[in-house]
This record gives C-alpha cells, structure tokens and sequence, in this order.
C-alpha cells in the first residue's frame, strides 16, 4: 500500500501533527481527528487531492453497492474510473497551481475507512517527492475526467444515487 500526501510547499521535510483548520463536527469518540494528525491518502483516492488546497470540488465514482441502473448511467456518461467537478472560477488557478505529491511511509498510520483517508499521531518524513506541473493531464493519467461547472450546486441530486459522492473544500463554493 502507498500513502500520500499533497501540498503547494516543495520543501517539507517532517511532516508534524498539526490540528485541522478548521474543525468538522465528529460522531462522539471520534472528536480526536481534530487534533494534531498527519493526514495521508491511499493511492486509489490520490487523484482527489490533485488540486489548489482550497478548491472546492465533488467526485463520483461507482462502487461494488452502485445499483445496475445508475452503473449503466455512469458508463454511458464516462469511461473514466473517476469524474471530478470543480468551479469554472478555479480553472485558471488550477491550470496555474503546482502540486507536490509526496510518499509517506504507512508504518505508523490509522486507516479511517473513508474514501481512502489515514491518520497518524507521529511525525512523519516523506520518501520521496513529486513535482506535478499539469494537473489536468495529471488527473487524466489518473483515469480521472474533470468537468468545469459554473456552480457545484447543480450536483446536489447525485447525493441521492447510489453512486460514490465525496466532496472536499464546499465552503469554498460559489453558492
């Protein structure tokens, strides 16, 4: 298994818990994610972190649970394993934005099961590091499609399929 972790900084050396940003209501026993953790993410789910740290942005993927009418749907809307929708707003950032993607050793880190998310409560040091200068052909190498909307809003129904539905960074969104 590989983890990473994705940054707009190129020289980190340690990777140190810190607390999230901004705190996100947690289920009771659960509020310690809040506090300070190295945040990695497993390879499959790797693309979703292929953006400008404050881009909002909605993924949807089929899973082993997506019922045969929303897969056929899915297929005949991509053939990519993954769709990513951002704002049209953040296109020219996202065109300008260079990711460093950086490998972590998974000794040490806590699988949270949700959509590819670890944790851990000791430093980390990278393995090595990768610079992404394209972030478009990035996601496409990734079989990622990414589609620019003028609003994230107009997703809102896919919360109601049974199709994988992970967004990141919504407070971000224009509405």
């Amino acid at each position: 298994m590989r983890l990473f972790h994705f940054s707009e900084e190129n020289n980190i050396e340690v990777f140190m818990p810190r607390p999230v940003k901004v705190a996100t209501p947690r289920n009771q026993g659960q509020e310690w994610l809040n506090g300070p953790l190295v945040w990695a993410i497993d390879d499959w789910h790797a693309p979703m972190y292929l953006f400008p740290r404050d881009c909002p942005r909605i993924f949807v993927w089929p899973t082993a649970t997506t019922t045969p009418e929303y897969l056929t749907a899915y297929k005949k809307m991509t053939a990519c394993r993954m769709v990513a929708h951002i704002e049209l707003g953040w296109l020219d950032k996202l065109s300008q934005t260079t990711i460093y993607r950086y490998e972590l050793s998974p000794d040490g880190f806590e699988d949270l099961g949700d959509a590819g998310a670890w944790v851990s409560r000791a430093p980390s040091m990278p393995l090595n590091v990768e610079r992404i200068d394209n972030i478009e052909k990035a996601l496409e190498n990734a079989g990622v499609e990414l589609r620019v909307l003028p609003s994230l809003k107009t997703l809102a129904p896919l919360w109601d399929t049974s199709l994988h539905v992970s967004s990141i960074q919504l407070r971000n969104a224009l509405d």
